[in-house]
């Protein structure tokens, strides 16, 4: 095994977030359903951004988010994702690099346009996301340098991006290369409609030892097992994965490692604001932890320190020095 140059190195949707306040007679004007997240096409993306009011353009997607929070934190980073040349595409690419991330997959012709999420924010917090992927769905294989994922001792994977098929062969082949290599590989569910649309796929990833961390919340464990209750899922799941990381929103978070389970309460938040990214820092913050060596409850404490910060603003990327507070926290 090389020795390792990154920590982290995240395969994504390469999306710019626009976030707006909304209540829920826009929402039932738009005939969209609260608190879900859809993928929409071009014209409807064009027509739900003309009637949002003034809204917030922040980098985003899933896996983004997450190398985003954990090179904020210290960890050395990398991520892979389509954008095309223009100018949303020029604002992702400017945000991940001036965190010091590397990227290097080219853009594309501007023929499809970077993609953005359309985030309709409550007064509670909840968000309602609608998804054009434009670009992102178009990451092909050999975007994926085999030098750069072997450099790295994890490997996460947006589930997001398991639909479209050119970035679904694109992730197989990275698993492929960080397996050769000795890295470990972690997925994150994302959705349970990624879940549903793709159960076998995810089942195999597991079933086969593909995957090393998995990270769900209850309701994407519940769909992923076919389980009624968060207990019998993880009971599951426990013995097919080295790792299990799993999020209760209030009710904190769950790990079972080893045959061990892990617990910790959710950190207090003056006000919830936005709670786009929440899942995201979370696993920006055990991921650091879990590179760095820390045990498991410690790793859980940082998620949950990262998620806390995340929605207390709007955006799914961190304001404060996440260092900062989880220096303060743990000590």
């Amino acid at each position: 095994m090389t020795d390792t140059t990154l920590d982290i190195i995240a395969i994504g949707n390469a999306l710019v977030d626009v976030l707006a306040p909304a209540d829920d007679a826009f929402l039932a004007a738009e005939g969209l359903t609260k608190g879900a997240m859809q993928l929409i096409d071009a014209d409807r993306a064009t027509s739900l951004y003309g009637h949002m009011g003034p809204g917030k353009e922040i980098s985003g997607g899933s896996a983004g988010n997450t190398v985003a929070g954990a090179a904020m934190m210290g960890a050395r980073c990398a991520f892979i994702g389509q954008v095309a040349k223009d100018q949303l595409g020029e604002v992702f690419v400017h945000d991940l690099k001036a965190q010091g991330i590397d990227f290097i997959v080219p853009a594309r012709e501007a023929d499809i346009p970077t993609g953005r999420c359309l985030i309709l924010v409550g007064e509670c917090g909840e968000r309602t996301m609608n998804t054009y992927l434009g670009a992102a769905q178009f990451l092909p294989a050999d975007a994926v340098d085999e030098a750069q994922v072997a450099s790295a001792k994890v490997l996460l994977l947006e589930g997001y991006l398991w639909d479209p098929a050119e970035p679904r062969a694109a992730m197989k082949a990275a698993i492929g290369m960080a397996r050769k290599a000795g890295r470990q590989v972690a997925l994150g569910v994302s959705a349970v409609f990624c879940i549903m649309n793709h159960l076998a796929d995810f089942r195999a990833l597991v079933d086969d030892g593909d995957i090393d961390i998995l990270f769900a919340n209850e309701e994407e464990l519940l769909a992923l097992t076919g389980e009624a209750t968060f207990e019998a899922a993880l009971d599951a799941l426990a013995p097919k994965l080295p790792l299990v990381v799993a999020t209760r929103g209030k009710d904190g978070a769950w790990a079972a490692a080893n045959g061990e389970r892990f617990h910790v309460p959710a950190e207090p938040v003056e006000r919830v604001v936005d709670t786009t990214g929440a899942g995201d820092l979370f696993s920006a913050g055990y991921l650091v932890g879990h590179v760095q060596g820390r045990p498991v409850e410690e790793c859980l404490r940082m998620g949950a320190i990262a998620a806390a910060e995340v929605i207390s603003h709007y955006g799914a990327r961190p304001e404060q020095d996440l260092n900062a507070l989880i220096a303060a926290k743990l000590g």
